[in-house]
């Protein structure tokens, strides 16, 4: 289903088919309505929202990108039209809203966890990034397979799974900090079972026709319209703003980079890297990053390579992967605060100009990530919550001094094997596949090891990714290990929109 969101909008757009805009219609209003009703607190409001919001779509359709994942763009506007719409009616008081939550989720068979959720999900859900909120939206909002998540965000379902995990476990302590004192899998049980309730039957058919004609049928739901694609046009947070030849250009809210405008003649061909190809000559001052024209089925893969000073050259790299190697910092995003979404999807880069030292490459790097992307980042210490990894017992039975040899991991459902590596490299592992904070090692070993760990993989919480407790119980028998929460300062990368 969600790999012809795209096939029926860009039908729609190509012969204002009412029944292509009509099947979109069903498909996703109740997602626009519910997640509108949540950010407004009035029925009447919401469905002028999801009108506004498919009228939008509408007026968009043309312009959407193949790579647009519909689901995101949809919530996204949701947002801005909600925003917009409460700027034009004074919100209701805190406590009406509460009474009207209560009466519309406080039925008998809704968990009481929802009543924690739903007031705040939507603030939440607003401070994840947007590949992160995708992720959340696609598995359990929608309920969607992780091979779907995988085929929409354009990954492995493994991948998929990781994707969703983080995503979920930084939902997870967003809410926390928001009050919400709710497991990670209870969180995950509640959203996917009540964030998305039908919408009005009445609704369903006045928007797939009035929508698909382009016809509003009221000026608050006319002005709401204008309201929003003002908004959509300057917001910086899903934009992506390119200045070439003296031209400000905006962009829509999908990620998509208008490279004619930046270089008018680069050829996939100087993206490769392979020896042969690394040797051949490409054209100097080139520098862009760009959607990837490379996936791993096609022998893509991801790649940072640097032939030399001169040359950089990357294939399908994540957003997160040339920020943190623009700013030469961990690619794990735990250890970044985000006050800006980071553009969704992978990208290709490269670098030819002549400069005098290898640093000048990454500054090249940032600049372009500024200049294309409205993104600055900068190092800082902050005081955060860490997991600090320390010794238990010094006679564990899998944790071995290193025999030599070559170094390496292993991993996979259930394990992870390491050969001569130090016990930080298992740190930075632990960081970045099964929490969302920073992994400190205060072991104190300095030597190399050799170990193999084995956890039950029958235990997992929600979304078959390994629960953080079993794990820890398996790295204190094995390994000697304990995992133990502290509040520490530490170096962060802060990621700011830049201020025009």
């Amino acid at each position: 289903m969600l790999t012809d969101d795209m096939t029926l909008v860009r039908e729609f757009a190509a012969t204002r088919s009412e029944t292509a805009f009509a099947q979109l219609v069903a498909r996703h209003l109740p997602l626009v309505h519910s997640a509108a009703l949540r950010r407004t607190g009035d029925a009447h409001l919401a469905e002028e929202v999801a009108q506004a919001v498919f009228l939008i779509l509408a007026r968009k359709a043309g312009t959407l990108g193949p790579k647009t994942v519909l689901t995101g763009w949809l919530y996204r506007t949701t947002s801005y039209a909600a925003a917009d719409a409460l700027k034009q009616q004074r919100r209701r008081q805190q406590r009406e809203h509460q009474a009207y939550m209560e009466t519309t989720f406080n039925a008998p068979e809704t968990d009481a966890a929802w009543q924690q959720i739903a007031p705040v999900l939507e603030t939440a859900m607003d401070a994840l990034n947007e590949r992160d909120r995708q992720a959340v939206l696609l598995r359990y909002f929608e309920q969607r397979t992780l091979a779907e998540v995988g085929a929409a965000l354009g990954m492995s379902e493994d991948g998929a799974r990781l994707r969703v995990n983080r995503a979920l476990d930084k939902l997870h302590a967003k809410l926390g900090k928001a009050g919400v004192t709710l497991g990670a899998a209870l969180v995950a049980s509640a959203v996917a079972t009540h964030s998305v309730q039908s919408a009005p039957a009445a609704l369903v058919a006045k928007v797939s026709v009035l929508a698909a004609k382009g016809a509003a049928t009221t000026l608050s739901i006319t002005t709401l319209v204008k309201g929003t694609l003002n908004i959509m046009a300057w917001t910086k947070a899903p934009t992506v703003v390119v200045a070439s030849l003296g031209v400000l250009l905006v962009a829509g809210t999908t990620t998509v980079i208008l490279e004619q405008t930046i270089q008018p003649t680069i050829e996939d061909s100087y993206f490769k890297t392979d020896s042969d190809s690394l040797q051949h000559k490409v054209p100097r001052n080139i520098s862009i990053i760009r959607p990837t024209h490379f996936a791993k089925t096609d022998g893509g893969g991801e790649y940072w390579i640097f032939s030399n000073i001169n040359r950089a050259v990357g294939r399908n790299l994540q957003f997160e992967q040339i920020l943190g190697g623009a700013y030469d910092f961990s690619f794990y995003t735990s250890r970044w605060v985000l006050s800006a979404n980071l553009p969704p999807g992978n990208f290709d880069f490269l670098f030819t100009k002549r400069v005098a030292k290898a640093s000048d490459v990454k500054a090249e790097l940032q600049n372009q990530i500024k200049k294309q992307f409205g993104l600055v980042g900068r190092k800082e210490m902050r005081e955060t919550d860490v997991l600090l990894l320390k010794v238990k017992s010094t006679n564990a039975p899998q944790l071995k001094p290193s025999a030599g040899g070559g170094e390496g991991w292993g991993w996979g459902d259930g394990k992870l094997s390491c050969t001569n590596l130090p016990i930080s490299r298992l740190a930075l592992y632990l960081e970045g596949r099964f929490n969302n904070l920073p992994v400190l090692d205060q072991t104190g070993l300095t030597n190399n090891f050799d170990f193999n760990l084995v956890w039950d993989t029958g235990s997992k919480k929600r979304g078959n990714y390994p629960n953080v407790d079993v794990l820890k119980q398996a790295l204190l028998n094995q390994l000697g290990l304990e995992l133990v929460p502290s509040r520490e300062s530490i170096e962060m990368l802060v990621v700011e929109r830049v201020k025009y």
